[in-house]
């Protein structure tokens, strides 16, 4: 069983910094993909950023120059590093990984953490 388990949320000032971290842990053959997402009520989720080995990060039009997406292979971790945090940013981020559980296992499965809520207060 897979289980994406993310940390560093909270509570922030506008003009502030976080930084999430997202661990993998189970019985994981190969991850491709790994990213972060954002929702707020009533929205559908969003792409916030994705990372895959060999390939430029691609970020949100909105956190472009401020949001850093990096990732640990060997910790099986992601990281979003958040700087100059605005209100609009606040939501709960879910990290994500598509991944392969066994060899055999063919097609990349996503996977989802539970999220966790990051507030920038005006």
């Amino acid at each position: 069983q897979v289980q994406l388990v993310e940390s560093g949320g909270g509570l922030v000032q506008a003009g502030g910094s976080l930084r999430l971290s997202c661990t993998a842990s189970g019985i994981i053959f190969r991850i491709g993909a790994m990213g972060w997402y954002r929702q707020t009520p009533g929205n559908q989720r969003e792409l916030v950023a994705t990372i895959r080995d060999g390939v430029s990060p691609n970020y949100a039009d909105s956190v472009k120059g401020r949001f850093t997406i990096s990732r640990d292979n060997a910790k099986k971790m992601v990281y979003l590093e958040m700087n100059s945090l605005k209100p609009e940013d606040t939501a709960i981020y879910y990290c994500a990984a598509d991944l392969r559980p066994r060899p055999w296992s063919g097609a990349e499965l996503r996977y989802w953490g539970q999220g966790t809520q990051v507030t920038v207060s005006s």
